[in-house]
């Protein structure tokens, strides 16, 4: 499908890969990995054409369909989320016209109007954009949006929806999880498992490798590496290739210096001088084993220690907060003391990133009180990095642009830290990668330094060893932390205790991600990140009272109590029984709008080949075809009704997209 053979690229006298080969086949799922700035979206642009190899030969198979989701700025029209999905709108309208003007079945017009809709499968295309949106957790409401109106990251989605729809022989990703939240990824990710064509991701996210990847490229010191299974199976492979090639490399080096001894000694005296010419030889024919390779260049810093806070850093009184109708806290109570390490989850929506906006002070309060504990210095490092960043300045403009200036010799030395070097701190904000974006806006925390830091998805562009240089980094920080992540080594790494938030409840666990895990009852790490998680919280954080419950007032007594905690139990099992049953019977119409498309397919293929119309079968495939189409749309049509009632009857949450 694809061949890559001896590439060679460099930009500006710096080397990205030399006599690099790759091949992909169809069905293959492969990780491509490396360190900010090893050349894997160069290489993406040399295989889409868009840039051209020093040397080297790029070679695609004809006909085939290669799709390409970037890493970020997609961009978008005047067109609905819904048009943007399917991507082919235009080829659409096209044959909606050829089969209006042209109804007579005989006319030739007509006849390219139906080639054209049966080639962009125009009968079950909505249909199938609009079960790809609600996977990626666009609403109903949001198919007929402009896409315009929405942020980058959901645009970004609905061109992800775009490919998924199109269904390339080649997709290729570029940090596809980068704008997922972790109910929108588990179900890219099982779509991914059973996708036909082949894929190439680049990706950070050690999960996504495991799950997706059945091989792993890794680009490293100009070369492409390859290995056999996904991300953990790499890390294996890796140490132990680097653990044979050191002991080859050693022993071969002990030869080297025997031969060399023999050859100094010897090579003067006659009786020797043969021999040692043949070891000169030998010296010379010989394949050198190369060294294992280095780590690569990666950011090594250390936060500079801020000044000490007092003993409760902050404290929040009875607060609400709300986006328009949509009630995120109400009554809010949290205390936050110095030391504290706390990862904040729950499920998408539930205000995980407000909370950390109020702290901050974001966002002003609609009522309630913010106390500052003494000295409090607050740091926010923002989920979207522009939000804190003049796009217009360069890097080092950025950086100089802090509250407390330093020395243009002190920003410059951090940068190169930070692997900004020589020209690259002239470099525009506006023109940096996500990754750069990234590390920018820790450069600034750090010349800057607070004794209360506030982190909403840190690792979010960031290459692995620079996950694992700020997991470093924050081990050695005796401030205190708080923090939004869906990368679960990173929590793991990083959090002494945790915050579960849902439905205005915030119930804190007083132990690390695994005490946590035990005491939720979680099924697995990465689902308990967005978990509903128990209802019973501590008893210094105030419950709320919601319209489908009934209140608990002072006045009742222990056992009133405890029959009504009883009564609220059986209704929440026999709603959550009725979730469950609606949410079996959507997959289960799921499963059978993928077997029919199957075998839409099916026919649709035995009715383009000659054969079926010389042994006289075209009737009776055309009625089969006819029957499945009805049966098709009828069956979507009843997904759609039901994914509807879930989604107004269990994703409240999803008002507002601010989490």
């Amino acid at each position: 499908m694809l061949t890559a053979s001896n590439l060679s690229k460099s930009f500006g006298g710096r080397v990205l890969f030399e006599e690099a080969s790759l091949q992909v086949n169809r069905g293959n799922r492969i990780g491509l990995i490396g360190a900010n700035g090893a050349g894997k979206s160069t290489l993406f642009s040399l295989i889409l054409k868009e840039a051209s190899p020093d040397s080297g030969v790029i070679a695609l198979e004809r006909n085939i369909k290669v799709g390409f989701l970037p890493q970020e700025n997609a961009t978008s029209g005047e067109e609905t989320i819904l048009e943007l999905a399917t991507g082919i709108h235009a080829e659409m309208e096209e044959a909606n016209r050829l089969l209006r003007e042209y109804p007579d079945p005989e006319d030739p017009q007509h006849h390219e109007g139906q080639a054209l809709f049966a080639e962009y499968e125009g009968h079950a295309l909505e249909a199938k954009a609009k079960r790809i949106l609600s996977g990626l957790a666009f609403r109903e409401t949001d198919f007929n949006r402009m896409a315009r109106t929405m942020s980058g990251g959901w645009i970004m989605r609905a061109h992800l929806a775009r490919l998924l729809v199109m269904e390339p022989d080649l997709l290729m990703l570029d940090e596809p999880t980068n704008h997922l939240d972790l109910e929108s990824l588990g179900w890219f990710q099982n779509y991914l498992i059973n996708y036909s064509g082949a894929i190439l991701a680049i990706s950070h996210d050690r999960e996504f490798l495991n799950v997706i990847c059945e091989s792993i490229i890794q680009i490293s010191h100009r070369k492409l590496h390859h290995y056999r299974g996904n991300y953990d199976d790499f890390l294996q492979q890796k140490a132990a290739r680097d653990e044979q090639q050191l002991a080859a490399y050693k022993s071969q080096q002990r030869e080297i210096a025997e031969i060399q001894r023999f050859i100094d000694r010897f090579r003067a005296k006659a009786s020797k001088a043969s021999q040692a010419q043949d070891r000169m030889k030998q010296l010379a024919r010989m394949v050198r084993i190369e060294p294992p390779e280095r780590a690569e260049s990666t950011v090594h810093f250390r936060f500079p220690q801020p000044a000490r806070s007092g003993q409760r850093v902050a404290r929040l009184t009875d607060v609400k907060q709300s986006y328009g109708a949509h009630v995120v806290y109400e009554n809010l109570n949290l205390e936050v003391e110095r030391g504290q390490r706390t990862v904040l989850v729950g499920p998408n929506g539930a205000g995980k990133s407000t909370l950390l906006k109020i702290l901050a002070d974001m966002l002003p309060l609609e009522s309630g009180t913010y106390e500052h504990g003494h000295n409090t210095l607050i740091g926010y490092f923002a989920q979207h990095r522009t939000e804190m960043m003049d796009l217009k300045k360069s890097v080092l403009q950025e950086v100089m642009s802090i509250s407390k200036p330093v020395a243009e010799q002190t920003a410059r030395t951090i940068l190169g830290s930070f692997l900004f070097r020589g020209e690259d701190v002239f470099k525009s904000v506006a023109v940096l990668s996500g990754g750069e974006k990234s590390r920018l806006a820790l450069v600034k925390l750090l010349l800057d330094p607070p004794n209360f830091l506030l982190l909403d998805e840190p690792t979010t562009h960031l290459d692995m060893p620079s996950i694992d240089a700020l997991i470093g980094a924050l081990k050695q920080y005796d401030g205190t932390l708080f923090f939004v992540s869906h990368d679960v080594y990173f929590i793991k790494a990083s959090a002494t205790s945790v915050l579960h938030i849902n439905a205005g409840h915030v119930t804190p666990y007083a132990g690390d991600y695994d005490y946590y895990l035990e005491k939720s009852g979680a099924t697995s790490e990465k689902a308990a990140l967005v978990a509903p998680g128990k209802t019973a919280a501590l008893s210094n954080y105030q419950p709320q009272n919601h319209a489908n419950t009934t209140p608990v007032t002072p006045k009742m007594g222990l056992k009133e109590i405890k029959a009504l905690r009883k009564v609220e139990a059986e209704k929440r099992k026999a709603a959550n029984k009725i979730r469950r049953e609606l949410e079996k019977e959507i997959a289960t119409l799921e499963i059978s709008i993928t077997d029919l498309e199957v075998e839409k397919k099916r026919l649709e293929a035995s009715l383009e080949d000659s054969a079926s119309y010389e042994n006289g079968t075209t009737f009776q495939l055309n009625r089969e075809l006819s029957a499945i189409l009805a049966t098709l749309e009828r069956t979507t049509c009843h997904w759609e009704q039901l994914t509807t009632k879930f989604t107004q009857e269990y994703s409240e949450s999803l008002l507002t997209k601010e989490d």
